[in-house]
């Protein structure tokens, strides 16, 4: 059997998905069934088990393919990423119509209704998608309304498919103070490769999911001497966006939140734990 990565293709000794026929030894193969997000934020989980630590997190109205659901638990794929593994059973929807927007900041909150001043319901972290019924004003505040009569301000979301050509460094600086969270990737709570792939998403630009995947294949290699905005320092086990050619920007286990940190200073800071930076990359624009 082709040794294949646990993370991007779904396989086990019963069921495996349908790509892996004739690759893999399964006792099934199976082709999925679709499904939607239906949480604002989910953890995706290399095994059924509360307790077993996250691997990376799915969004609200985001896509995965379901092979299997059992005691509660579902093993998916995901469409954006690729990425396999568990999520609970009821953080999942039929897919119905497609989402038509997507949230542009960091953080926004939903509404039972258009008024601010009511409690919100959510919280919902930039990457969010979601379908748009209609529209309201309120004492001058613009909101749009989800099929189920909720709201979010009309400034913090924008159509799907209208944010190429976005600089992906300036929407990194927006996760500035997030709290840093192993397996993150949201406005709630982020690791390293998850603000670089999170942060490409937002330009509609694919981006793997951890850092090995990144540094692998993300891009093309450059050397240090050619580094500027927007090209990606790796260390093992660690990736950072330049910001310009002596500031860096990343999720950061040092200060456990999004930081701004000159370059040469990390590199010594970072030298005693993980060695020398082991690359750097350009993202392709």
């Amino acid at each position: 059997m082709t040794n294949f990565d646990r993370r991007l293709h779904a396989f086990r000794p019963d069921l495996a998905e349908m790509a892996l026929q004739d690759q893999v030894d399964a006792q099934r193969f199976v082709s999925g069934t679709p499904a939607r997000v239906a949480l604002p934020v989910v953890a995706l989980r290399p095994k059924p088990d509360l307790a077993t630590g996250i691997d990376t997190e799915l969004l609200l109205g985001e896509e995965v393919t379901v092979f299997d659901r059992a005691d509660g638990w579902c093993w998916v794929k995901a469409v954006s990423d690729g990425y396999v593994g568990y999520l609970p059973q009821d953080a999942l929807e039929e897919p119905g119509a497609a989402p038509t927007h997507i949230v542009t900041v960091q953080r926004t909150f939903v509404y039972p209704e258009p008024e601010l001043r009511k409690p919100y319901s959510r919280t919902l972290s930039m990457g969010s998608r979601v379908r748009i019924a209609g529209e309201a004003e309120t004492r001058g505040n613009h909101y749009v309304v989800l099929e189920d009569g909720t709201a979010i301000f009309a400034k913090h979301v924008q159509p799907l498919g209208a944010l190429d050509g976005a600089d992906y460094v300036e929407i990194a600086a927006r996760f500035l103070g997030t709290p840093y969270l192993w397996g993150g990737r949201s406005g709630l709570g982020i690791d390293c490769s998850g603000l670089v792939q999170l942060s490409l998403l937002m330009t509609g630009r694919a981006a793997p999911r951890d850092t090995d995947m990144q540094s692998e294949g993300l891009g093309e290699m450059i050397g240090r001497t050619q580094l500027g905005r927007g090209d990606l320092v790796f260390w093992k086990g660690h990736v950072a966006i330049m910001e310009d050619e002596s500031t860096i920007l990343h999720a950061s286990g040092h200060t456990m939140s999004v930081a701004r940190e000159n370059f040469e200073a990390a590199v010594k800071r970072i030298g005693w734990l993980y060695a020398q930076p082991t690359g750097y990359r350009r993202p392709r624009i």
